[in-house]
């Protein structure tokens, strides 16, 4: 018979091999992923049928969950630890980027997308980062990519344009503007994913997702807030908000920031193609609609993406 000691000894040694952190990551990252899908479908929505701008809605989600995120770090963490990436010019200066360039970025150029064509073709779009961050890494270390990182490359977007297009080409005819904000969300998606890991490292992902949010929110602000307004939105639309704001936002990056700990940023973004799986799932459970062949396909190149990933140096 194990005592409570013997218990909790044995399950802190099981979180600390390296299996068991990997899982972690992994899982962390999907359900981030799943996350984003959904806010995606729900951004569609106030674009579309709210007539909601981009910009504010990008400040609203972006400062709300900066301050919640910033509060919560002071509550478990302290007020120093809050403080502590602005102790040092480089990790200020290194914080800023990763707010202006990372998180705003990668929020407003995807919502910008949506804005102008569609949440699918946006998705797929955003989902070149993958081959961004693999090609990135490899002519870092001056190396051809590993044959399990083009499988897995290969299989994600496979999957994920199967998920949003259906199998069919012709439904990437968008506009030019969609095209543009998709492919710069892509190179964002990239950007917030390398460039924060020292930081993670040294100050943890509450304090890097409060401050990176409260930053790219405050710079929202100044260009979007004062022009367009407070929007008058029924009881349904603010519902749709809150939604992409807490858990479109708030909850998904952090879990994606937090997964970097565990597995390399090119594994985190493979395994955060569920997003085009989520939004299929949503579609077909909340929205009745029907589950065709390319539909089935993709979802099975995606999940395969997340089985090779996780068995992957375990």
């Amino acid at each position: 018979m194990f005592d409570t000691l013997s218990i909790a000894q044995l399950v802190r040694s099981v979180a600390q091999t390296d299996r068991f952190r990997r899982w972690r990551g992994i899982s962390l990252a999907l359900l981030g992923s799943v996350l984003w899908g959904v806010s995606g479908t729900a951004a569609q929505v106030l674009f579309h049928a709210y007539h909601v701008d981009a910009a504010w809605l990008v400040a609203v989600r972006m400062g709300v969950s900066g301050v919640l995120l910033l509060a919560a770090a002071g509550w478990t963490a302290g007020p120093a630890a809050v403080c502590a990436p602005w102790r040092s010019r480089a990790s200020a200066f290194r914080l800023t980027i990763f707010g202006l360039a990372g998180l705003l970025g990668v929020q407003y150029t995807y919502f910008a997308a949506i804005r102008t064509g569609n949440a699918a073709t946006a998705t797929v779009l955003q989902y070149m980062a993958p081959l961004v961050i693999v090609a990135y890494g490899a002519a870092r270390s001056r190396r051809l990519p590993s044959h399990l990182e083009v499988i897995c490359a290969a299989l994600a977007m496979s999957g994920c344009f199967l998920l949003v297009t259906d199998g069919h080409l012709g439904r990437l005819a968008v506009s030019d503007a969609c095209v543009i904000w998709g492919l710069l969300s892509a190179v964002a998606v990239a950007v917030y994913t390398l460039y924060p890991v020292p930081l993670l490292a040294t100050f943890g992902p509450l304090v890097v997702t409060a401050w990176g949010m409260l930053i790219g929110g405050s710079a929202m602000v100044v260009i979007g807030l004062p022009h367009n307004g407070i929007p008058a939105l029924p009881f349904g639309g603010w519902f749709l908000v809150g939604f992409v704001v807490l858990f479109g936002t708030l909850v998904p990056f952090y879990l994606y920031l937090a997964s970097l700990r565990d597995i390399t940023p090119a594994d985190a973004s493979l395994v955060a193609s569920g997003e085009p799986l989520a939004a299929t799932a949503l579609a077909v459970t909340v929205l009745h609609q029907p589950l065709t062949w390319a539909a089935l396909l993709g979802m099975g190149c995606v999940l395969l993406t997340v089985t090779l990933l996780a068995r992957a140096k375990s």
